[in-house]
């Protein structure tokens, strides 16, 4: 199946029944997918300020009502309890568990955020003829825990999160030109080059999903990756949060287009 010409509904329906259980790069061209973190009402007002405050790692597309599993902004038939193909429980920073749906794990007080993901720039390098090495390899985007700190908000702290695409040196100046365009799911480049200056000690050993081949001529390429609440998670240890696995993105009904500043 083709499944970059499946429409958001489409994709979710099939990941509320688990029918369909995979990383969702490539799905869906055209609209806009998006990073979830869930918390408790409690804390909810110092993760919105941390967002505000960190808007590459952590762009906002949609915040829900205490409780509330629908996203009326980005997807108001959506209900974010199954419509991701698989979910991260944190408990007080430790990983415990990961489902594909969240029957036993939903609070009548939970806040679920939405935030902007690097894989809705990826059609747009595409159609612009860029390599987007992991989409042609058929593997989860690389991504890496680095020395850059985000700026503390509330109980809130933590290490940026970063995505990282091998690109020639000229592709990558096309990438920063298409990105940049793009704020709500991360904009430019952070860095590229050599993967210490940001604290990356293995570029072959990921934090999170696969690595990538970098070969003769290339560089890697790095953005602010929405992954980042999950490294926030295991540095502040709240009692419990949940996000999407990795890789494993919802799908929101947001035009890609609609995102971008022309």
């Amino acid at each position: 199946m083709d499944y970059s010409k499946m429409k958001p509904a489409e994709a979710r329906a099939l990941f509320r029944t688990g029918e369909l259980v995979r990383q969702t790069s490539g799905m869906c061209d055209g609209y806009a997918q998006a990073n979830m973190a869930i918390l408790p009402k409690s804390l909810a007002f110092d993760f919105l300020l941390f967002t505000q405050r960190n808007k590459k790692p952590c762009p906002v597309l949609d915040v829900t009502e205490a409780g509330s599993p629908i996203p009326v902004i980005a997807a108001p038939n959506a209900d974010l309890r199954y419509d991701i193909p698989k979910y991260r429980i944190y408990k007080k920073g430790e990983l415990v568990d990961e489902v594909i749906n969240l029957e036993q794990y939903w609070q009548d007080d939970f806040v679920a955020f939405l935030l902007g993901c690097s894989f809705s720039f990826e059609s747009p390098m595409i159609e612009d003829g860029l390599d987007v090495r992991h989409i042609t390899d058929c593997h989860n985007v690389p991504m890496y825990i680095t020395n850059i700190q985000c700026v503390p908000a509330g109980v809130f702290h933590g290490p940026m999160v970063v995505s990282m695409r091998p690109m020639k040196p000229a592709d990558a100046i096309r990438a920063v030109q298409i990105t940049t365009r793009m704020p709500y799911v991360h904009g430019a480049p952070i860095y590229f080059g050599d993967p210490a200056g940001i604290g990356i000690k293995d570029i072959d050993k990921p934090d999170f999903g696969e690595p990538s081949e970098i070969r003769e001529g290339e560089i890697p390429v790095f953005w602010a990756c929405g992954v980042t609440p999950q490294a926030v998670a295991m540095t502040v240890k709240p009692d419990i949060m949940i996000t999407h696995a990795p890789g494993h993105m919802f799908i929101t009904d947001i035009p890609n287009s609609s995102l971008a500043i022309m």
